[in-house]
This record gives C-alpha cells, structure tokens and sequence, in this order.
C-alpha cells in the first residue's frame, strides 16, 4: 500500500512529495515494491539480507528520522506492531492511518495512537480476499473509513479507490 499511496498522491496536482521513512526493520525498503516488480527473486534474497530486529541503535536512528524531518510530508511506516519500538519512533509524528487486516485490532492501533499523541485520520480495513475497494468516507469525526482489497506485493495499487481516496484525504489535510 506504501508504494501505491506513495504514486497516488504524486498524481495530484500541487501536492507536496510524500517521502517514505521505512521505520520497521521487515527489510522491506522503498525500493522494494519497484524491485518486485522487476525481479521478485532478487527482492526475495535482498529482504532476507536485511531483515533484523528493531535494535536499540535501529530505534534511536529511526525516531531522530522522523523528529529532524523537515519536509512538508513524510510517510513513516512502523509495520503492525504496537511496541515500545513503535512508540518512541512515533513520538515526534503528529497524524496515524490505520491499516488493519483484523479489525478487532483497530481499538489496540487507537490506544496506541492516544499514547503517543497522535490523530488517526483513516481507518482502512486490508480485505485480503475481497475483489473490490469500498470508500465510505470521512465522517464526522474527520476519520476516512473503508476497505482496499487484496493488497499483493508486486501488483499496483495507486489506482484503487480507496487508495486514491487516501491520498486526497490526506492531502487535503
């Protein structure tokens, strides 16, 4: 979904540069969509190679990422953990999108998001084996709600509804 946000937010008019800060140590960077998509095997053995765990020195380099950021807009990607990790890297973050392939987890993602001060701005059910988006909207309360199906790493995105409503939501703030 990174990558495909990432592509439909630069298709707006006027928009400033999403930047990708990779803060989860999965060893997928940002490279690693366009390396999929142009040779999976190496994208396999290059993840392997970088795959870690979060380490004192990858949280530190990370969260001083994301505080000395000066850019109109970064994207930082913490993964589907809430962790002690994730916490300190989101200090210095200000809004938070919520992706969630189990939607009973949406309450964890919202606490997390309370302790660390942050304002969730979308809610966006991961529907794996659905075969078309949904888009409900941005309430009242300001959140974006909806679904973006069968998220596939070398498949592109940045065309679905709910990704490009994504973008536009978070453009518009």
């Amino acid at each position: 979904m990174r990558e495909g946000l990432k592509q439909a937010m630069r298709a707006i008019p006027g928009a400033p540069y999403p930047y990708v800060i990779t803060a989860c140590p999965d060893g997928e960077g940002s490279w690693f969509q366009e390396t999929v998509n142009a040779d999976p095997d190496l994208a396999a053995r290059l993840k392997a190679d970088y795959k870690s765990k979060f380490t004192p020195e990858f949280v530190k380099r990370i969260a001083e990422s994301v505080q000395k950021c000066t850019l109109d807009f970064a994207l930082i990607d913490i993964g589907g953990i809430t962790s002690v990790e994730n916490e300190a890297i989101c200090a210095s973050a200000t809004h938070m999108v919520i992706l969630a392939g189990d939607m009973s987890r949406v309450a964890e993602w919202r606490e997390f998001a309370d302790k660390v001060g942050l304002t969730v701005v979308a809610e966006i059910h991961s529907d794996y084996h659905g075969t078309e988006d949904k888009v409900e909207g941005a309430s009242s309360d300001g959140i974006l709600r909806g679904s973006v199906h069968h998220l596939e790493r070398g498949e592109p995105v940045a065309s679905r509804p709910m990704i490009r409503a994504l973008a536009e939501h978070l453009i518009a703030l």
